[in-house]
């Protein structure tokens, strides 16, 4: 009930780190959520701050508006949030960073929570969502590897 891709980027973690928690440009590099905005007045990424993504399941529909509260902001090495349906967690996603061969290695992850709901989901659709998660994570990566190295040169 989790998945994870890892990618090296040949950029200076900082940079890095400042692409990946900046949810405002999240539609330049996600094949599914095409845009997201800080909302309840937060502004960038600190446990507890909420933003809300624009996404269009499968790149074909539904589309739907989530609310989301960052869980982890560990400048330049942990990025991560919660996925709310009300007040309940339906998803986790996260980015992990990592110095590596003058360069970053940025894992995107996502964790369902543990409970029956999710069991079900994932007994009944889970291969076919986790790989196309898999397929996303790394498309979603590779477009970030793409301007943030553009940026470092």
């Amino acid at each position: 009930m989790h998945g994870e891709v890892t990618v090296h980027m040949d950029a200076p973690v900082d940079q890095v780190w400042d692409l990946v928690s900046d949810v405002t440009r999240i539609g330049e590099f996600s094949p599914e959520t095409f845009d997201g905005e800080w909302i309840d007045g937060a502004t960038g990424p600190a446990v507890g701050a909420r933003f809300r993504g624009h996404v269009k399941r499968n790149q074909k529909g539904p589309v739907y508006w989530t609310k989301c509260e960052v869980t982890a902001a560990d400048p330049n090495r942990h990025f991560e949030f919660a996925v709310m349906v009300g007040s309940r967690v339906a998803n986790t996603w996260g980015y992990r960073l990592e110095p590596a061969d003058g360069g970053t290695d940025v894992t995107e992850y996502f964790r369902l929570p543990p409970n029956i709901g999710s069991r079900i989901y994932w007994a009944l659709a889970g291969r076919l969502r986790g790989r196309t998660n898999d397929r996303n994570m790394r498309t979603t990566l590779e477009r970030m590897k793409s301007v943030v190295e553009r940026k470092a040169a």
